[in-house]
């Protein structure tokens, strides 16, 4: 046998040897991705929230920044516009048993400090009501009236007036 010969079997010995150690290679990762991809699908997969959820947090946020309600002259109805905000309040109150708020009522500077203290606490009262039926506890809850005597718009005309009207809540 010759060096030539030799070489030529060692050669091939090599490459025999290359090609099973490669196949076996390839093999191990097949078997490691395949046995990665098992474990994978048993694990829980954690989920932020849905897009629903987070515009329902949107919202709750939005309507949580409304404190004022307004009212109409001489009138202690809540408005309809009211309800949904007021129901978003209603709903962190009664979640948070802790929490109070102060339903501070106001009027604008006709009629006189005796009526519009009066017309001031029917319109705290009115929201009150709403987040009592909406289940809020009355110990959370507390009614004041200032009447015309804090007005946030100073000066005549019905834009002052209704600016002026208004029930504001205070956590």
């Amino acid at each position: 046998m010759t060096i030539l010969d030799l070489y030529r079997k060692g050669s091939l010995a090599i490459s025999a040897l290359t090609l099973v150690l490669l196949a076996g290679c390839s093999s191990s990762d097949t078997d490691m991705a395949q046995s990665l991809t098992d474990t994978s699908s048993t694990a829980p997969v954690e989920q932020g929230p849905s897009p629903q959820a987070l515009a329902e947090q949107r919202r709750r946020e939005q309507m949580l920044t409304m404190t004022v309600y307004y009212f109409d002259f001489d009138k202690s109805e809540l408005k309809q516009e009211a309800f949904e905000s007021l129901r978003y309040h209603a709903q962190q109150l009664k979640e948070n048993s802790a929490m109070t708020v102060r339903l501070e009522g106001h009027a604008d500077e006709r009629g006189t400090p005796e009526y519009n203290l009066a017309l001031g606490e029917r319109r705290a009262i009115a929201v009150q009501r709403f987040l009592q039926v909406q289940g809020v506890a009355s110990s959370q809850l507390e009614v004041i009236s200032y009447g015309e005597e804090r007005p946030v718009a100073r000066g005549t005309g019905e834009a002052n007036w209704r600016q002026n009207r208004r029930v504001e809540l205070k956590y």
